[in-house]
C-alpha cells in the first residue's frame, strides 16, 4: 500500500514545534513580509546581490515514516555561491531600528537552516552558510548575521524538528481514513425535499469541477444540508480536506453546527459504525470567549497568556486525539485544564478540524483572515460554504475600505509631543499633509492618488512601532495603538489598489477630514483567498438579481448558478402591493403615515396573530407608530404593540422575539426596521409570525458613497442607481418578507408597501414565487386578507 504523503511548509513546520512563551499583543508587529512594500524590498535586494546569487529557489525533501511521507517544503529567499562555501540567504523586512538588533529572531533562522538542510543534503556539501539579513522597511538599512553549519549539525537538528511533528502527521494520516470511511456510510438524514436533490448534486457536481456555484434558494428548501452533505461527500471521495462554512450572523452559524451534528448521528442506534467522524468547530469572537474582562492578551494582565504557547501544543494534542468534540463548551473546559488562551486554542483546533464555521473576516479580512489557511503563499485543498451570501457585498466593501482621520492623527500628536519628539514630529509632517488636501476640499472630493500620504505613513509607522515597545503608560500606549492600526489598515490597502477602487476625501458631519480608500468592487479582493482553496458555493435565500451577485462577488465568467424551486404551495400565502402609498421624501407627511397605520390595522385584525411591519427608518418607524396607536385606540380594536429601539442589547432582542412566542388574546405587532437585527436571520415559523407589511422599497440614504457608487457602475456602463440603491434596497425587502414563510406548513399575508414596486426595476427583482402578486389599495386590502385567510381555515 503506497504510502500516503503529509505536506507541510518550512515556515509552518518550525513555527508549529518551536513556539514558546507568552502570548503578548503589546508588540506592534504584523506579518510584514506579507506586504507588497516588503516583497518590493526583497526583490530590490536580491538584485544588488550581483551573479552569483540565485534568488528565490524552491526547495522540498521527503522524510519516510513507518506509515507517511512528511514532504517539507518552501521558498529560499536566495542562494549564494561564495568563494568559501553556498550560504543561503533569508531576507527580513521590518519597521525595527536593525541596529538595536543582537541577534536574529529564532523562527527566522530555523527556516534559514531547514533550507541550509535541504540544499547542501540535495548538492553534496559538507558545510552551509546560514545568513538573516533584515532590512528597515522604511529607511532600507540592512543588517546581517552569518553562521556557517556542518551538514551532520543540520541533519540532526532538521530530523529532530520533523520527529517532534510524527505525532501530528500520524494523527493526520490516522484520523482521515477513519474520517473517509465513515463519509462512505453516511447517507443523507432526511427524505429529499422537491427540488433538493438536485442542488445536492449540483453542489457536488460544483465541488468535482473546481467551480463556484450561485444558489437563489428560497426558504423552506433545506438549502444548509443540501450544501453540507454533498460537501462532506466530497471531502469523503477525495475531492477536498476541510470545509470553511461562513456566515455573517451567530444563528445561521447555529443552523450549520445542528447540519453537522445531524450527519454525525444519522444512523441507527444499533449500527454505530454508520456515524459520520467528523471534527467540526465553530470559532467564537474574541471578546465573546475570553476569560478575562476585557480581552488584553499580554502576560501582566491574563494569566491564560503567561507561557501559553509552552502548553499550546499539548493541550490540542490531548483534545484532537481524545475527543470529536470542539464545542465552545469543550474548548473553554480544555482551556482552563491547560491554562492558555480560549480564543487562540480555538484557532489552533481548526488546523486539525475537518469544517471551521465561521464569521466571513476569518477568511476575508486582511487584518481578521487566518494566516494559516490564507496567509501569503499558503494554499489548500478547501470548499468555502457560504450562507446568507447576500450579506458578503457590504461586508467585503468594508473589509476592503480603510479611512485615515486627520483629526486622529492630532490626537496622537498632542498625546506624545512632550514624550516622544521623533514620533511627535512625523505626525505633524503627516498632518501637514493632511491640512494640505482638506483646504482642497469642498464637502468631498476624488482624488487621484494618495501616494504622498502613504510613503509618509511609511515613516510614521516605523516610529510607532518603536515607540510602542518602548511605552509604559498603558493609557497613552493604548491611543497609540490604535492610530497604529488605522494606519497598518490604510497601508495594507492602498497596496490593493486598482481600478476596483476609488479614493476621496471628505469633510464629514462631525467636521472631521478622512481621506478614504473606497472598495467599490470587492469581487477581486474576495477571489484572492476563494482562490486558495479549490471551490465555492454562494447560497441565500435572496440573491436577485443573480448577474448582480456575480458581478460582484466573482471575477470568473464561467460560474453556475441554480434556481431552487419553492416546496412552499402559493395558496397559503398572499401577496398583496399597496398602490396608493409611498415613501417618497416628498410624499411623507400626516395623511400618508395615517393611511399606512391603516393599512396595518387592516392587516392584524383581519385573523388574530402575530404580525411585523418593517419601515425604511427609525423615523417612519415612530410616526406610524404613533398614528397607530390613535386609530387602534378610536376603533376599540386591542392590539398590543412592541417597538425595535435602535442599539438593542442582546437581552433586549431576545426580551423582544419572547414576545412572539407567547400565548395571547388579542394580535401582536412589532414595528421594526427594515435590513436591521429582525428583518433576517430570525425563525419565527408556523402561527409565530403569520404576517409582514414592507414599507418602501428599502432604499439606502442617499449619501456620498451611494452616489460614488452610483457614478462608477454609470461609467462602467452598468444601470449605477440600481448598482448603488435599488438592488441593496430590494434585497432588504426580499428578506423582511421571507420572514413570514418558514415552513411548508406556513400560511401567511405579505403587504408591500409603496407605488414603486410596481415599477420594472423593482419587479426584476421579485423571486419566481411572488408570482401571483394582487393590487390593493387602503380600501379593499382587508377584504382580501379576509377572504385569504377563510378560504384558507376552510381546508
Amino acid at each position: 500500500m503506497e504510502k500516503q504523503l503529509i505536506k507541510i511548509s518550512v515556515r509552518a513546520l518550525v513555527e508549529f514545534i518551536l513556539q514558546s512563551g507568552d502570548l503578548d499583543n503589546r508588540t506592534a508587529s504584523a506579518d510584514k513580509e506579507a506586504m507588497q512594500m516588503g516583497a518590493r524590498l526583497h526583490r530590490k535586494i536580491q538584485r544588488q546581490m550581483g551573479s552569483l546569487y540565485t534568488p528565490e529557489v524552491s526547495m522540498k525533501c521527503q522524510v519516510p515514516y513507518e506509515k507517511f511521507i512528511l514532504q517539507v517544503e518552501g521558498r529560499a529567499d536566495g542562494v549564494m555561491d561564495t568563494e568559501e562555501r553556498l550560504v543561503i540567504d533569508e531576507i527580513k523586512g521590518v519597521f525595527k531600528d536593525v541596529n538595536t538588533m543582537e541577534e536574529p529572531v529564532p523562527v527566522h533562522l530555523a527556516q534559514a537552516k531547514c533550507y541550509a538542510f535541504i540544499y547542501g543534503e540535495q548538492n553534496g556539501q559538507e558545510k552551509m552558510g546560514v545568513q538573516m539579513t533584515y532590512c528597515h522597511l522604511e529607511t532600507e538599512e540592512i543588517r546581517r548575521f552569518r553562521q556557517e553549519y556542518t551538514i551532520e549539525e543540520l541533519r540532526e537538528w532538521f530530523y529532530g524538528i520533523t520527529d517532534a511533528y510524527e505525532k501530528w502527521a500520524l494523527f493526520q494520516v490516522e484520523w482521515k481514513e477513519k474520517r473517509n470511511a465513515s463519509i462512505k456510510q453516511v447517507e443523507f438524514p432526511y427524505q429529499y425535499r422537491e427540488g433538493q436533490k438536485k442542488l445536492a448534486a449540483a453542489v457536488y457536481r460544483t465541488i468535482q469541477r473546481k467551480k463556484k456555484l450561485f444558489i437563489q434558494a428560497p426558504t423552506g428548501v433545506g438549502k444548509t444540508m443540501a450544501t453540507v452533505f454533498p460537501a462532506v461527500k466530497a471531502v469523503g471521495e477525495g475531492l477536498a480536506d476541510k470545509l470553511f462554512y461562513l456566515t455573517a450572523k451567530t444563528i445561521t452559524r447555529t443552523v450549520a453546527q445542528q447540519a453537522f451534528d445531524i450527519l454525525k448521528h444519522a444512523c441507527s442506534e444499533e449500527d454505530e459504525k454508520g456515524a459520520l467522524c467528523y471534527k467540526v468547530i465553530t470559532l467564537t469572537a474574541k471578546e465573546k470567549i475570553c476569560f478575562c474582562e476585557k480581552p488584553e492578551c499580554n502576560p501582566d494582565y491574563c494569566p491564560y497568556a503567561k507561557g501559553h504557547f509552552d502548553r499550546i501544543n499539548d493541550a490540542v494534542y490531548e483534545m484532537i486525539i481524545t475527543s470529536d468534540d470542539m464545542s465552545r463548551q469543550a474548548v473553554e473546559e480544555q482551556a482552563k485544564k491547560w491554562q492558555v488562551c480560549p480564543f487562540e486554542l480555538g484557532l489552533d483546533l481548526s488546523l486539525w478540524a475537518d469544517a471551521v464555521i465561521c464569521d466571513y473576516n476569518y477568511v476575508f479580512d486582511p487584518n481578521a483572515k487566518l494566516k494559516r489557511f490564507f496567509g501569503e503563499g499558503v494554499k489548500g485543498d478547501y470548499i468555502f460554504l457560504i450562507d446568507e451570501a447576500h450579506n458578503l457585498v457590504e461586508r467585503g466593501r468594508e473589509m476592503f475600505s480603510a479611512s485615515l482621520c486627520k483629526e486622529d492623527v492630532m490626537k496622537v500628536r498632542r498625546l506624545v509631543k512632550t514624550r516622544d519628539g521623533r514620533l511627535a514630529r512625523q505626525l505633524e509632517e503627516c498632518n501637514r499633509q493632511l491640512l494640505a488636501l482638506k483646504r482642497e476640499c469642498d464637502g468631498c472630493q476624488v482624488l487621484e492618488s494618495a501616494g504622498g500620504i502613504y510613503l509618509k505613513l511609511l515613516s510614521v509607522m516605523a516610529e510607532m512601532e518603536r515607540y510602542l515597545e518602548e511605552c509604559k503608560e498603558e493609557d497613552v500606549r493604548e491611543e497609540v495603538l490604535d492610530l497604529y492600526f488605522e494606519v497598518r489598515m490604510f497601508e495594507t490597502i492602498y497596496e490593493k489598489l486598482d481600478e476596483n477602487y476609488m479614493i476621496y476625501s471628505e469633510i464629514d458631519g462631525e467636521g472631521k477630514f478622512l481621506i478614504r480608500l473606497f472598495c467599490v468592487n470587492p469581487a477581486v479582493n474576495l477571489n484572492e483567498a476563494l482562490e486558495k482553496g479549490v471551490s465555492t458555493v454562494f447560497f441565500s435565500a435572496t440573491l436577485l438579481p443573480i448577474r448582480y451577485y456575480k458581478q460582484l462577488l466573482s471575477t470568473k465568467s464561467d460560474d453556475y448558478a441554480v434556481y431552487a424551486e419553492s416546496t412552499f404551495a402559493r395558496e397559503n400565502r398572499l401577496l398583496l402591493l399597496g398602490n396608493d402609498v409611498s415613501t417618497r421624501y416628498t410624499a411623507r407627511g400626516e395623511t400618508t403615515y395615517r393611511k399606512y397605520a391603516s393599512y396595518l390595522l387592516e392587516m392584524v385584525r383581519e385573523k388574530k396573530g402575530n404580525y411585523m411591519a418593517f419601515f425604511p427608518s427609525y423615523k417612519f418607524m415612530e410616526e406610524v407608530y404613533d398614528r397607530f396607536l390613535l386609530l387602534a385606540e378610536k376603533e376599540g380594536s386591542r392590539i398590543q404593540c412592541v417597538i425595535q429601539a435602535p442599539y438593542m442589547s442582546e437581552e433586549a432582542r431576545e426580551i423582544f422575539l419572547e414576545e412572539f412566542e407567547e400565548e395571547r388574546e388579542e394580535s401582536l405587532l412589532g414595528f421594526c426596521v427594515m435590513g436591521g437585527i429582525f428583518s433576517e436571520g430570525i425563525d419565527l415559523s408556523r402561527d409565530r409570525l403569520i404576517g409582514a407589511a414592507v414599507v418602501g422599497t428599502g432604499l439606502p440614504q442617499v449619501c456620498r458613497e451611494r452616489e460614488l457608487l452610483k457614478d462608477y457602475f454609470d461609467k462602467k456602463g452598468l444601470r449605477g442607481f440600481d448598482y448603488a440603491y435599488v438592488y441593496p434596497g430590494m434585497n432588504k425587502v426580499l428578506q423582511s418578507a421571507g420572514r413570514v414563510i418558514r415552513t411548508e406548513e406556513d400560511r401567511g399575508v405579505i403587504l408591500l408597501l409603496d407605488d414603486r414596486f410596481r415599477e420594472p426595476r423593482y419587479k426584476e427583482t421579485f423571486p419566481r414565487e411572488w408570482e401571483g402578486l394582487e393590487i390593493c389599495n387602503v380600501k379593499n386590502a382587508g377584504d382580501k386578507m379576509r377572504l385569504f385567510w377563510d378560504q384558507t381555515s376552510s381546508k
